[in-house]
Order: C-alpha cells, then sequence, then structure tokens
C-alpha cells in the first residue's frame, strides 16, 4: 500500500486505453509537432468514448510566458463513430515547472495527482521526464494536503480536503460531492498514495491504523503556508484571465458549444463561418433557436 512513487506511477501509466484513444493521440502529436500526451478525466476512468475526451499535448523547446495552456476542440470520425476532444496544449518545460509548483498555477498539480495514461511519447527519455513531472505533480499536491487537511486523519481525510481547497482557490463550480466521486472512482489510485508521495517529499508520517498524521516541523509549516497563501490568493484571478484568455484563442470553440448545447437540450445548432468566428455575439440568437424549438417539441 505504501509502495514507492515511482512504482505506483509505471503502474498508472501502464494502463491500457481503447486503440482509438491511442490512435488519435498520435495524430495530435503529429500535428503539433508534440513529444508527448497525456490522457486523463472521466473517460479514462470508464474506458467510454462517448462525450468529451481530454488530451493534454506537450510541446518541445523552453517553456512559454503569459496564460497557457491553449486550448482547442477537434472532432475525428473513428470507424464510424465521432470522437469529441477537448485538447490543452503546452511544452512538457511548461508543464514540469507547474507540477513542481513552481508556478502561481493550482490546476496542473491537482488535475495530474489524478490518474492519467501517457499514450504518446517521443522517446524514452521523454517518458522518463513526463513521469518525473506526474511525481512532482503528487509530492505537491501531497503537501499542500498536509496544511488544509486535518493535523490527524484518514488518507481519504486529506484528498477531500485538497480537491475543496483547490475548487475555492481556481473558481470552480463542481457538484457537491465531486471530490468524494472522484475518490471512490480511483481508489486503487489514492490508496497509500499520499504516504508514499509525502515520503518522497521528505515529509515523515505516522500512522494508527487508518490515521495518518503527517510530521512537519515548523519552519516547514509556515514555508507551505506562505506558498499556499499567495496560490489561493491569485488562483481566482489566473483563472478568470484564463477564460478571457480562451474566448479569443479556443480554437473550435463553436462547434464545442453547439455540440453541447445539442447534448443537453436535444436542439441542433447550425455552426456557420460567423458563428464560430463570433460565438459571443451569436449567443443570443442561438438561445431564441433553442426557446423557438422548444416551442414546436
Amino acid at each position: 500500500m505504501t509502495s514507492s512513487l515511482d512504482a505506483r506511477l509505471a503502474t498508472v501509466l501502464a494502463r491500457e486505453v481503447h486503440p482509438a484513444i491511442a490512435r488519435f493521440a498520435a495524430q495530435l502529436a503529429l500535428d503539433a509537432g508534440a513529444v508527448a500526451v497525456l490522457f486523463y478525466g472521466s473517460n479514462l476512468r470508464t474506458g467510454s468514448l462517448d462525450g468529451v475526451i481530454d488530451y493534454y499535448v506537450l510541446l518541445p523547446g523552453e517553456p512559454e510566458t503569459g496564460l497557457w495552456p491553449r486550448v482547442s476542440y477537434r472532432e475525428w470520425e473513428n470507424e464510424g463513430d465521432m470522437l469529441r476532444t477537448k485538447i490543452a496544449t503546452m511544452t512538457l518545460a511548461k508543464f514540469a515547472e507547474a507540477c513542481r509548483g513552481e508556478t502561481i498555477d493550482t490546476t496542473i498539480w491537482a488535475r495530474f495527482v489524478q490518474p492519467s495514461a501517457l499514450v504518446h511519447a517521443a522517446d524514452a527519455a521523454t517518458g522518463q521526464a513526463v513521469v518525473d513531472a506526474l511525481k512532482q505533480a503528487a509530492r505537491t499536491a501531497a503537501r499542500v494536503a498536509t496544511l488544509v487537511g486535518p493535523a490527524r486523519g484518514t488518507e481519504e481525510s486529506f484528498w477531500l480536503a485538497l480537491f475543496r481547497a483547490t475548487y475555492r482557490a481556481e473558481l470552480r463550480v463542481e457538484k457537491p460531492g465531486r471530490e468524494k466521486a472522484i475518490l471512490m472512482a480511483e481508489a486503487d489510485h489514492f490508496s497509500g498514495l499520499l504516504p508514499a508521495a509525502l515520503a518522497a517529499d521528505g515529509i515523515a508520517v505516522t500512522r494508527d491504523g487508518e490515521l495518518l498524521e503527517p510530521r512537519l516541523d515548523d519552519d516547514r509549516r509556515r514555508a507551505i503556508r506562505r506558498w499556499w497563501k499567495r496560490r489561493r490568493r491569485m488562483g481566482k484571478l489566473l483563472n478568470v484571465a484564463r477564460l478571457l484568455y480562451a474566448t479569443q484563442t479556443f480554437d473550435g470553440a463553436g462547434r464545442y458549444a453547439a455540440w453541447k448545447v445539442e447534448r443537453h437540450t436535444g436542439v441542433k445548432v447550425e455552426v456557420t463561418p460567423w458563428r464560430e468566428k463570433h460565438i459571443f455575439l451569436c449567443t443570443p440568437g442561438v438561445l431564441w433557436d433553442i426557446w423557438r424549438a422548444r416551442r414546436k417539441a
């Protein structure tokens, strides 16, 4: 249960995925000149091709500045079925920085302490670099969990506290119990992960049955508190800025929005070139179309 972080991640990243997921990842890497592609999210848990498949496409080069990642949406026909994907693109170098907690961002390490699958890597060295980044994400998340979680509690209580804290910091609106659902769906992944990650980070843990008590000296706790306070304060502003950035840079946003509308309302929305380019200006017209369609139903 307390196996090393290296062994745990090697198992997680070796998990099998649907062949279509791997083929699309290879195509995305080819199109973007990427060195690695990670697959994550609810489709990884369920194995389903339905809904929107989530990828992180990691590029070579120096860490980017400004706002990242760049988000896009693509559709790909696979043996008669349509795969819909949301793609976040950034450099591997910036991804690694974010996993180490060296940026004010909280989304990367909080997301990738959860399971993911490395579905494409340019070579063994690149694959190892991605695994090393994911180990850092686990260490960062576990470190924060010792601060926002109880002084002494079950492993689950620390993870629940962590996800709730990051949701608040990121201005994310999640359904009540979302964090509990994540832990239940990935019980094998999270069981034993906290002590393994804390051990890798040099933080001792005492155990009394199911209860864990991280042993932090005062200087280390103060340093973690200062680090987290800044990210908690800046998180909402950063995510608002990213939302505004996405309105200008989200490639395929019109098609993505149209698919979401049809999925949730049953009303098919025509995506014209103008609507694709001016997604917010066309919103009143789309709402009018939905209202009329429902009136006729």
